[in-house]
């Protein structure tokens, strides 16, 4: 748990939220450009940052994970060429492939008065809102983040805080290929593979409309009275190292 704010929280009228509302972002790309954002909201917290975008197929694992929750050899993961990387977030294992909805929230925590714990629920109650706006109820668990439909998780969260700015965020599984899900346990070692949102509505959902509900009830949730919307960035332009570190099981 976070310690008490160093800093006084400013009223929501004095933060501005700049969304990004991306398409397929390579994952070492965002990773790097994440962390310039940490940085620059860190030294002008009067400002957050949201990128929504999809990654090609990769597993990440956080700090909660292992290899433990992968059902691929390694052999067959190099054969698909899809990589593997630790990275410093909350939460357990993650399939990132098209179709999904990748969010991350760089926010300044002690601006807006909020623990980490507040922080996660709010976070999650963006995405019960985008599920009900699409008539699907969310189901949530009071001893772990994640959102739920049916006995099976849509989204999986993990979060990391750094000079009280929260980074990373969330996935949601809009309309992915989901028979990969069925090999890795992304909600938990006990829980069932992912479903999507297209799944559960039993048609297809268009993403546009699922980013763009995503930031209308971000900015709803978290009080900012001022979002300027973006489409691209010159850090997207380039290939950047990234400070997620390859894995291989010992």
């Amino acid at each position: 748990m976070i310690a008490e704010s160093p800093n006084p929280a400013l009223s929501a009228a004095e933060l501005t939220l700049q969304a990004y509302l991306l398409g397929t972002v390579e994952f070492e790309a965002a990773q790097s450009w994440q962390r310039r954002l940490v940085y620059q909201v860190g030294g002008d917290r009067r400002s957050a940052c949201l990128l929504l975008c999809e990654h090609p197929p990769l597993i990440t694992i956080g700090r909660q994970g292992s290899w433990g929750q992968l059902r691929f050899e390694l052999d067959e993961l190099e054969a698909r060429r899809w990589p593997v990387r630790w990275v410093n977030r909350g939460g357990g294992c993650q399939l990132h492939v098209p179709g999904q909805l990748t969010a991350y929230a760089v926010v300044p925590l002690d601006r807006l008065g909020l623990g980490l714990q507040a922080y996660l629920d709010r976070l999650q109650q963006v995405v019960a809102d985008v599920l009900a706006d699409f008539s699907v109820v969310a189901e949530r668990a009071a001893d772990r983040p994640g959102i739920w439909v049916g006995g099976r998780p849509i989204a999986t969260f993990g979060v990391s805080v750094r000079d009280w700015v929260a980074y990373y965020g969330c996935v949601l599984n809009v309309a992915p290929d989901l028979l990969p899900f069925r090999r890795i346990s992304c909600g938990g070692p006990s829980e069932p593979p992912m479903t999507s949102l297209a799944c559960v509505r039993h048609g297809a959902v268009r993403p546009a409309m699922v980013r763009e509900r995503f930031v209308e009830h971000f900015v709803a949730r978290f009080g900012f009275a001022r979002t300027a919307v973006f489409f691209d960035h010159p850090a997207l332009n380039k290939r950047a190292p990234s400070d997620a570190v390859a894995a291989r099981p010992s």
